[in-house]
């Protein structure tokens, strides 16, 4: 197999059983760490390609106590990486504490919240299993994202510079 830029697009081409060269393929062009995937090329899948979901291969005690836990702890895993979780090592062994103390389907269950909530940050772990002991069962999970915000507006800018009255005073004519 050989590929070239010709102009434009990416040529694949191919030694066939006769010796010939054959083109089989003319791609676009792309730009660096944004790979196209044809659907084509992958008929045997569906949707065209193959999902792969990660494979859990826990190796040391640490991974296989927090993996233990529950299929949630195998979800937080999975998720946490791609999301761009720093300390992901430091979280799970924290992680494991809990699960010692309290019921692994407790920490397995405020696991699979996190996910759900996109939360892995430090303390979120925690948080949620605090939130669950102080609550009834969780409701609707929402996501936090930038079209549902509880900072207040910014109406209240409007009167910056602008001369306001003093309470108790008349406003001058």
């Amino acid at each position: 197999m050989w590929c070239g830029v010709v102009g434009e697009e990416l040529s694949i081409t191919v030694r066939t059983k006769s010796v010939d060269l054959s083109e089989i393929w003319r791609h676009q062009l792309s730009t660096p760490g944004v790979p196209q995937i044809i659907d084509e090329h992958y008929p045997d899948h569906p949707d065209g390609r193959s999902i792969h979901q990660p494979r859990l291969q826990p190796r040391s005690e640490a991974e296989i106590a927090f993996v233990g836990i529950g299929p949630g702890a195998g979800r937080w895993l999975k998720e946490a990486g791609p999301t761009g979780a720093t300390r992901i090592r430091a979280k799970t062994a924290r992680a494991v504490e809990p699960a010692t103390v309290l019921s692994h389907d407790n920490v397995d269950h405020a696991l699979g919240l996190a996910v759900t909530a996109g939360r892995f940050a430090d303390d979120d772990l925690l948080s949620i299993l605090g939130h669950i002991a102080d609550s009834e069962p969780a409701g609707e999970v929402v996501r936090a994202d930038e079209a549902h915000s509880v900072q207040n507006g910014t109406a209240g800018w409007q009167a910056l510079g602008q001369l306001q009255p003093v309470p108790g005073e008349l406003p001058a004519d």
